[in-house]
């Protein structure tokens, strides 16, 4: 199924870059502008974005690896407050 009219890229393709991908590289965090430069190509529109994202989400091999899971986590715990001391208010 094509995914992306302009840029002429499908589904297959899709699966293809993500596999490619994590075989390259466990750890790897896999993007849509990664898969894009994987095929060569450049997003054009943003259209298909939504279908773009719903065809790498369906990938077996597209998981976010664990300790990138939990970095995540931690780094949003630390800045929920912006850095700011506890009692700082805006005026």
């Amino acid at each position: 199924m094509i995914i992306c009219h302009c840029q002429s890229i499908t589904d297959r393709d899709i699966r293809a870059a993500v596999d490619w991908m994590r075989a390259a590289d466990e750890d790897t965090l896999i993007t849509p502008g990664k898969v894009y430069r994987a095929l060569g190509k450049k997003a054009d529109c943003g259209g298909c974005l939504p279908l773009f994202l719903d065809t790498m989400h369906q990938c077996d091999t597209f998981v976010i690896p664990m300790q990138r899971r939990d970095r995540r986590r931690e780094e949003s715990k630390e800045a929920s407050d912006e850095g700011r001391r506890k009692g700082y208010r805006v005026p």
